[in-house]
């Protein structure tokens, strides 16, 4: 009996001790990618998307952001979303502070198979994120979801509920909206909405200080794209690519006045050198170098 309280005890204490070390782990960024792999996306797009997720993690420009922060570790979670029941945590958490943390992170990305082929559960993706940040046990500077999909939510709850959720509980989402040129017509209404899905994601999805939506339309640009997202997450700003005015804009209306679009410059956010709105008639928000990457 003795002999196995002690057990008991030391495997007690080898555990709190692997929950304080998890729990005392710094790092500058925790992130989720969350990605759709509905039945809308082919395989070939699939393949597509982790040759870019590997391309990005693996860029100069990225190790570069992460070696230049504070604590110069980033931590990161991969996860692959379909129906409101299909959502599934693919790695796990992985530090990544160099060139071979970031080749580590991404071999076991590329061996990992498609995980399901339903319909897309935003929302159920943005959940489960979000539930992940709140149990990882890191202390982060900062929290991110980065949802990268093709299409609307069309399963599970709102897409707006799962996003106030999150960013209530101080965590940004930020999108990644996939263009589909050339829709079959049963998914036409689904991944070109009314407005554009780049919009979509904008009203709907994104959210959070310092969030933002890049649009690619082409998947093989995907990785030039996640590029270009994922230093401005790691580095805590906006993207080179972001929604903007022109010279001649008329002052912004509302939804640009938030902590989403703090970072802008007084000329970007529709305003002239001395905090003045500009004349002019308002027009749609653009992509400030129209972030085609075609």
């Amino acid at each position: 009996m003795a002999l196995m309280r002690g057990i008991v005890l030391a495997f007690c204490l080898l555990l709190c001790g692997a929950m304080a070390a998890r729990a005392a782990e710094d790092v500058d960024l925790a992130l989720v990618l969350v990605t759709d792999v509905s039945r809308s996306i082919d395989d070939t797009e699939f393949r597509l998307e982790k040759d870019g997720y590997t391309a990005a993690f693996t860029s100069r420009q990225v190790l570069s952001a992460i070696e230049k922060g504070p604590l110069g570790v980033i931590a990161v979670a991969y996860v692959e979303f379909a129906s409101a029941f299909e959502v599934r945590t693919v790695l796990d958490w992985t530090l990544i502070r160099d060139a071979g943390s970031a080749k580590a992170f991404v071999d076991k990305l590329n061996a990992a198979p498609r995980s399901f082929w339903g319909r897309t559960a935003i929302g159920a993706g943005i959940d489960h994120a979000a539930s992940m940040l709140s149990e990882s046990g890191m202390n982060a500077s900062r929290r991110t979801i980065d949802v990268c999909g093709d299409g609307t939510n069309n399963a599970g709850r709102e897409v707006t509920a799962a996003r106030d959720d999150a960013v209530a509980a101080g965590i940004t989402v930020n999108g990644l909206a996939i263009i589909n040129e050339n829709p079959v017509s049963w998914s036409f209404a689904h991944v070109q909405p009314p407005g554009g899905l780049q919009k979509y994601y904008r009203d709907n999805v994104i959210g959070g200080p310092g969030s933002f939506v890049l649009e690619v339309r082409d998947f093989r640009t995907f990785g030039d794209a996640m590029t270009r997202k994922l230093v401005a997450e790691i580095a805590g700003r906006l993207p080179e690519t972001r929604f903007a005015y022109e010279p001649g804009d008329g002052p912004p209306p509302a939804w640009t006045r938030g902590p989403a679009f703090d970072m802008l410059s007084p000329v970007e956010s529709g305003e002239d050198a001395n905090g003045n709105p500009k004349s002019g008639p308002v027009r749609p928000p653009r992509l400030l170098d129209r972030a085609r990457l075609q």
